[in-house]
């Protein structure tokens, strides 16, 4: 064989013309090979070259194209922000246990019965210490429940109560790395409770090609020479994915009304999912993002509205941390961002990715758009004449990036919900070491053992709220990472859905005292708590809708958190402690 041409000549027709297409179209090199090559060889890259031309909207060519165009603007220096004038945006801060936040979470509990969820899962546990994927590891471990059943009990138990029959779905986007293995998790455990068809899986595709230069020229993968190096494209691809696959489109035809963007491992996801709907519901937005106060400064990207003076346009939107303060600066703000005197923290809150859609507005916009975002490209330079690259990069798209692709007065329907992030927000994405280093720093470590700390303390401070009478536990260290575990509680959904129930589940908190060594675990929708003085462990299971008051004195030893730091158990090696159960009351 001597020449392309000839080496193409046993491929697909279709391959035959994308190989052509690529080679005269400045991707000639990943074909140098191809006359020497074993068919196979020559199979393998073609396939691949296929399956990523058919999973980008505009083909690669399209994507190399686009790619060309936004690396040519950062050898530049062009700032997409460049015209953009920052201003507060539009939104709400609420503080557990006033009125403010009883008053707007009463009205999204009236459309709880019309949601549905989209979990934007993440990848495998490897970073964490974990070997499975990051859904299946135990949000805590006092009941063991993991990630994804969480999600499912809440969803059920929000449809028990809520829904008048109707099923609410659930859409979960995995990748290759993932889907098989979420899939079996759903599989082997009956999808823990929900009927399979409620559950649609989308499946993100190979990545986006890497590449190597300005001219953005494909790398190869170093370790096989027939086969393209690939990159995340990043999980804005969520919206496409919804379009693609009809989702949003489908559950507009069930009388679904809203639908929430979830990320993978935070447990205090949902607890203030009512509030969002009803500061959506009030202000009628059809994008609405969770938000935390945030220091200025801080490195967390900030939710700004943002308007264009030579186009009268507008949008709220995350702006990156790193780009905010200087925006602020070139833009008549000269201390750029700053403090509030009066809240300590900046006016622009801190995003967290958890995002809520009125569900009709956000077809409309995917129906326009094919569910395609804004990408950028953030390439590290080897030097200051910017082109060499120190390694391969490629174009990238966020999902907070949906308000760019609104329209009209749809732009101005972008808000946000912003609550302290001990009741909303405890990621589980670092390693125990990498969270020591950051805790040094004064951030949040994000590990195992944090996630686990804070599951308790938001239904700790829940209960406290309301005037239950609930102990501070002591501050041990394991593993270098600082937890107060108890006491221990874990109010789970079928009793609990959000603190707007608690009055109902605790009808006299003044006479619910739990001491500081304490565990307390409840489960059943029928069981109410009148009374209880706790100084041990207690554990709850009321099966049914069946009414159970408890009225009850408890002292027993209770469980303790005891340190292993030995252990070969995955669970216990990433957070340094076991429980060990000395002794249980049943409640009941």
């Amino acid at each position: 064989m001597t020449d392309f041409a000839e080496s193409i000549r046993d491929l697909s027709p279709k391959q035959q013309e994308l190989l052509r297409n690529l080679h005269s179209g400045g991707q000639s090199h990943l074909f140098k090979d191809f006359p020497q090559a074993s068919l196979e060889s020559r199979q393998t890259l073609a396939s691949q070259l296929e399956a990523l031309d058919e999973s980008y909207p505009t083909g690669i060519l399209g994507y190399t194209k686009r790619a060309r165009e936004l690396l040519e603007d950062s050898r530049n220096g062009v700032n997409p922000l460049d015209g953009w004038i920052p201003s507060v945006p539009k939104g709400e801060a609420f503080e557990l246990g006033t009125t403010e936040y009883q008053e707007t979470e009463a009205i999204g509990m009236q459309e709880l019965g019309s949601i549905g969820f989209v979990l934007v899962a993440g990848g495998l546990g490897e970073r964490l210490g974990y070997s499975g994927i990051k859904i299946a590891l135990p949000t805590e471990t006092a009941t063991m429940t993991c990630y994804l059943e969480y999600y499912i009990n809440y969803i059920l138990a929000l449809q028990q109560k809520y829904s008048n029959g109707k099923h609410l779905p659930m859409c979960i986007m995995t990748s290759n790395d993932t889907n098989d293995r979420t899939i079996k998790l759903l599989e082997d455990n009956n999808f823990f409770g929900m009927k399979k068809e409620q559950i649609t899986i989308v499946q993100q595709g190979q990545g986006v090609p890497a590449l190597t230069d300005n001219d953005a020229t494909i790398a190869i993968d170093p370790d096989e020479p027939f086969k393209v190096l690939t990159k995340p494209h990043g999980h804005g691809d969520i919206h496409e994915l919804l379009y693609r696959h009809r989702v949003a489109k489908k559950w507009i035809e069930q009388g679904i009304k809203w639908l929430i963007l979830f990320q993978d491992t935070n447990g205090l996801a949902f607890h203030t999912l009512p509030l969002m709907l009803g500061v959506s519901k009030k202000m009628d937005l059809i994008m609405n993002s969770l938000a935390v106060p945030r220091k200025a400064k801080q490195a967390i990207g900030g939710i700004a509205k943002l308007e264009n003076k030579a186009t009268g346009e507008t949008r709220t939107i995350n702006v990156e941390y790193n780009q905010l303060d200087p925006l602020l600066r070139a833009t008549g703000s000269p201390n750029g961002d700053v403090n509030d005197e009066e809240t300590g923290y900046s006016p622009f809150p801190g995003n967290i990715n958890q995002l809520l859609f009125q569900l009709d507005g956000y077809h409309k916009a995917l129906e326009r758009t094919n569910g395609i975002m804004p990408e950028f490209v953030n390439p590290k330079y080897k030097d200051e004449t910017k082109t060499v690259f120190k390694k391969p990069t490629r174009l990238e798209c966020m999902m907070q990036d949906f308000p760019t692709v609104l329209e009209g007065e749809d732009t101005k329907k972008v808000g946000y919900t912003s609550v302290p992030a001990d009741l909303c927000f405890s990621p589980v994405k670092n390693a125990t070491p990498d969270g020591v280093a950051l805790q040094a720093q004064g951030i949040a470590p994000g590990t195992a053992a944090t996630g686990e700390r804070d599951q308790y303390g938001a239904f700790r401070r829940m209960l406290r709220s309301i005037g239950c009478r609930v102990e501070q536990g002591d501050t041990e260290t394991h593993l270098g990472i600082e937890v107060d575990l108890l006491p221990a509680i874990v109010l789970d959904p079928s009793f609990l859905t959000c603190p707007g129930d608690l009055k109902k589940r605790f009808r006299q908190p003044d006479k619910v005292k739990i001491s500081k060594r304490s565990t307390l675990i409840v489960r059943g929708e029928g069981v109410i708590i009148d009374s209880l003085e706790l100084d041990g462990a207690m554990v709850i299971d009321g099966k049914s809708s069946e009414p159970i008051t408890i009225n009850k004195e408890v002292k027993n030893e209770g469980w303790i958190f005891e340190k292993d730091e030995t252990s070969d158990d995955e669970v216990i090696k990433m957070r340094g402690y076991q429980i060990t159960r000395k002794e249980t009351d049943k409640g009941l």
